[in-house]
């Protein structure tokens, strides 16, 4: 059945340019967003026209933008629909099976909703049939510049030397071959006490021992790390200083330059993920405080392999990580590791990005993004109350509920058989641990309405628990 949205009104924003570029973000908008969704039927040129007090050339001029750009498609005799997301290629959280916390996205609406445009964009740039070819191992050269300048904006990490900067193919990759690079098989590498669930399948899978460390409210504790250094041979330390994975704690300047300094004087490597430092750095905006906390790599350069990404800020499917080198002869290292395991990443996911990137489209995705994460933290404070750590930055897209070892196996058991999808604790628990609790993915759902519902139905399981008599003992 066809929606009908002729009454359909755009909310303008008059920053956004002249009125047929205003009409033209808002259907961006509200695709993005669900308000207009695939098969809606579009007002007319003259309903819209007359609707906005406007003249029809201007909106003929938006529509026609949003065909070529792929947002409408228009059918001779029926009228103007909403083309969105094809139906066989629409994200699957969409449905109404299980609710989805296990994966830590961002909805994919906003890069989505854009991405038609990009590539309307680049078909038309002249050196296209470049990228049907192989890149280069690092990546093609102009596209490492523009990622390293987005490092500098969208997560402090300053005069990043794009000449060491290796494209790969996500984050997971990019950890992959900095522990090829600095690691052998049976060595022991120091995380937190719980962690990203990724480096544990890949320490498994490379043969590597991790030793959790004990945290606190900033993270990684430095004298846990000091008393492992020098208690173990362990010479390798994987950390997340930003919005870590799953807690969603952050580190002072203080605690990063205490770390960096460990580092130097006990001759440790870093492998430092710092994927979600964009998100939280639009969260805390231009607070002079959130400006310093820079990344360990600006700290301790020469100490540490830096990994990021743009799964988190922009979009997962594009498959794009950054692996920035110690020095240049580590980086010639990772290039042969990378042309020894795949050649070199793919072409048309950096393409993407880079595109975005340059043209300012990553901040805007970004922010929207940042947006929708804010929105959803504040539902979470406001259904889990006090139960819920509140995350270091307000755009996180996910948040720690600390429980006991058993009462967060038991609550994510109850969760599941009510329909609701939680990582299993013990999946993101390092040996030695000293914290325990859920990790609760924000983003995960495909909209607000069902991510309320997860968090009631988390909620009251809560409740019922702390109401259930205690068992007697004899």
């Amino acid at each position: 059945m066809t929606l009908m949205t002729e009454i359909w009104t755009p909310r303008l924003d008059p920053h956004r340019g002249t009125l047929h570029e205003q009409i033209l973000e808002a259907l961006r908008r509200e695709i993005g967003s669900g308000e207009l969704p695939p098969g809606a039927r579009m007002p007319t040129h003259r309903h819209l026209a007359q609707s906005l007090g406007i003249g029809i050339g201007t909106v003929t001029k938006a529509y026609a933008q949003a065909e070529r750009t792929g947002l409408l498609t228009s059918r001779v005799g029926r009228g103007t629909f909403v083309a969105g997301l094809p139906d066989e290629r629409a994200p699957r959280r969409h449905g109404e099976g299980p609710i989805e916390l296990t994966m830590n996205l961002q909805a994919l609406a906003p890069s989505a909703s854009r991405l038609a445009e990009t590539l309307a964009r680049l078909r038309r740039r002249p050196d296209l049939g470049d990228y049907v070819g192989l890149a280069p191992q690092p990546g093609f050269d102009w596209q490492r510049q523009a990622f390293a300048e987005w490092l500098g904006r969208a997560a402090r990490y300053e005069g990043v030397d794009w000449r060491r900067l290796l494209i790969c193919t996500g984050a997971q990759q990019a950890m992959a071959l900095a522990l090829d690079e600095i690691g052998r098989r049976g060595d022991t590498i120091l995380t937190e006490a719980a962690t990203f669930h990724g480096m544990k399948v890949l320490a498994e899978y490379r043969g590597y021992s991790l030793l959790g460390l004990p945290m606190d409210q900033e993270g990684l504790l430095p004298e846990a790390l000091e008393r492992a250094a020098a208690e173990t041979s362990a010479r390798i330390l994987y950390v997340q200083p930003t919005l870590q994975n799953p807690t969603a704690r952050s580190m002072s300047r203080a605690r990063r330059e205490a770390i960096a300094d460990i580092a130097r004087r006990r001759e440790l490597w870093i492998i430092e993920g710092d994927l979600y430092a964009p998100l939280a750095h639009a969260g805390w905006g231009s607070d002079a405080a959130a400006s310093a906390l820079l990344p360990l790599a600006s700290l301790a350069p020469e100490r540490v392999f830096y990994v990021s990404s743009v799964s988190k800020a922009l979009a997962p499917g594009l498959r794009v990580g950054l692996l920035v080198a110690p020095d240049m002869a580590r980086f010639d290292r990772l290039c042969l590791a990378m042309r020894a395991v795949c050649y070199s990443a793919s072409t048309f996911g950096p393409l993407i990005a880079a595109q975005w990137v340059t043209d300012g489209t990553a901040e805007m995705i970004l922010g929207e993004v940042t947006r929708e994460a804010a929105s959803r933290v504040v539902l979470a404070g406001e259904i889990l109350g006090s139960a819920l750590e509140t995350p270091s930055a307000p755009t996180s897209l996910h948040a720690w509920l600390p429980l006991g070892e058993l009462e967060a196996e038991r609550l994510a058991g109850q969760a599941l058989r009510q329909g609701v999808l939680l990582t299993s604790p013990s999946a993101l628990a390092v040996a030695g641990r000293s914290v325990s609790g859920l990790r609760l993915c924000l983003g995960a759902p495909a909209d607000r309405a069902r991510l309320d519902r997860a968090l009631r139905i988390i909620a009251s399981i809560m409740a019922n628990e702390a109401e259930a008599p205690s068992p007697s003992v004899i």
